[in-house]
């Protein structure tokens, strides 16, 4: 487990964008993107098992417990986007949607909805999931993904460079949906897609347990592996061909009538890294000349230190000024990344902390509540303090001050292995993951922390999800 120092909160590690900066630090982020160096990555190879976790409990016992909850389930079903192709799966198989509701028929429908006789919606990952409606069509996860990406980050001539991973079983069709969709949002928006897709390694799956810690086996005995969570993806970052990146979970898009605000705080936070990173650069070019005396390494510190709340090794005062001018730019010359951080109003999910070191420094980490070991001293009390939450809404430079890719495995802390609760054919499971890639995958990032509107963040987790008026046409 991570050891808590405190919660980081706005003016402790969390920077509030003041009105009159949003334009010109947007403007940083437009001209940044024009020159082509923007790219937006989508972790999409996860599969929406949990987010149907209640209807397969409702199929597995057979049915609705009661005719209300029925009603309930009924009553909403023209507000899903999917509610066009259940109704044509249906007919084509010989039934009629208006019938099986008015017979109480609640099974059946979910029988269509989530297996292979119908939509498959439990075996599909949320990228496929139709998500919006529109007056012309519905729209996939995936989808509003390239409409958002278009929104800002296409370069000067038009090209959008956007990647998304997937899992080996859903490359195909989701190849497929690309190859039908992909030419009308380039017609509707004035872009070329360049559309990136990679692959989950297998390599990195680990085992499921049961909650007894037994080996788990799926209704054909097999035993089951899972991939080992978001922080495998660290090796699909690695191998982009990127500059400046956007992470954002697939499941978290909103309607167009919605886009705006979510844009111009993509824009914000692209223009923060911008200006920052310049900085950043300019002391590590400084400090690059052998010549580099005390000023150049009086301001590194001080930039360090103010900017990037960058402890510096012990004993460095005492050290010759050869000794320090390498020990800052070793201490510099990393991966700089800037995270959006939402006001905590109960959401689920990791949050922002100022973490304890080793060497009793404090770094800014985003920590997930499997992390720390609430029985500990006062790391319950912390944990609860959390003013922020982290809705997964990255900004990451990838390149260093002479424009050469970082090996990014060089800065994982790869102790931060976690276990988290999952649900497979609706049972509860335990699965071991690789430090999360926005946690111990970038520990020793430079980290900032900015605070962005709840109204960015919009995630569906369960079905019910897309039912919130965020969701809605």
């Amino acid at each position: 487990p991570v050891t808590l120092d405190r919660p980081a909160t706005v003016g402790d590690g969390i920077i509030r964008v003041a009105g009159e900066e949003r334009e010109s630090l947007a403007a940083l982020h437009d001209e940044a993107a024009k020159a082509g160096r923007c790219l937006k990555f989508v972790p999409a190879s996860g599969a929406a098992t949990r987010m149907f976790r209640e209807w397969h409990g409702v199929f597995n016992r057979g049915g609705f417990e009661s005719h209300k909850d029925f009603e309930a389930f009924a009553a909403n079903l023209s507000r899903y986007a999917f509610y066009g192709d259940l109704d044509a799966a249906l007919s084509g198989a010989g039934h009629d949607l208006g019938d099986l509701v008015a017979r109480g028929r609640g099974r059946e429908l979910l029988d269509f909805i989530l297996n292979d006789k119908g939509l498959h919606y439990a075996w599909k990952p949320k990228a496929l999931l139709q998500f919006h409606q529109y007056d012309d069509r519905a729209r996939t996860a995936l989808e509003e993904h390239l409409v958002e990406a278009a929104l800002y980050a296409k370069d000067g001539s038009g090209l959008c460079r956007i990647h998304f991973t997937v899992s080996e079983e859903h490359l195909e069709p989701v190849k497929d949906l690309l190859g039908r969709v992909t030419g009308l949002y380039e017609n509707r928006l004035g872009v070329h897609f360049e559309i990136g897709l990679s692959i989950q390694s297998e390599s990195t799956d680990t085992i499921a347990v049961d909650l007894e810690n037994r080996p788990f086996r799926d209704r054909d005995g097999r035993l089951l592996f899972r991939p080992g969570g978001h922080g495998a993806l660290l090796y699909n970052l690695d191998g982009i061909d990127g500059d400046i990146v956007f992470i954002k979970n697939i499941d978290n898009i909103v309607p167009d009538r919605l886009k705006d605000t979510t844009v111009l705080y993509k824009k914000i936070l692209g223009g923060y890294l911008v200006g920052l990173q310049r900085e950043l650069f300019g002391h590590l070019q400084a400090l690059s000349e052998r010549a580099a005396g005390e000023s150049a390494i009086g301001a590194a510190v001080r930039f360090a230190a103010d900017r990037l709340s960058c402890a510096l090794p012990p004993g460095f005062e005492g050290r010759s000024l050869e000794e320090r001018r390498q020990a800052l730019i070793g201490k510099l010359n990393r991966p700089l990344r800037v995270c959006g951080m939402v006001k905590n109003e109960g959401e689920p999910g990791g949050g922002p902390f100022w973490v304890a070191g080793k060497n009793g420094s404090c770094s800014l980490q985003i920590v997930e509540e499997v992390q720390v070991d609430k029985s500990r001293g006062n790391q319950a009390a912390l944990w609860a303090s959390s003013t922020h939450f982290n809705p997964v809404d990255l900004v990451c430079g990838i390149r260093d001050f002479r424009g050469r890719k970082f090996d990014l495995e060089r800065f994982v802390d790869a102790e931060q292995v976690f276990i988290s609760t999952k649900s497979h054919e609706g049972c509860d499971i335990k699965a071991l993951e690789l430090p999360g890639l926005w946690n111990g995958s970038m520990a020793n990032w430079h980290t900032v922390f900015v605070e962005v509107p709840v109204e960015t963040f919009n995630p569906v987790k369960t079905i019910d999800d897309l039912l919130r008026p965020t969701h809605q046409p």
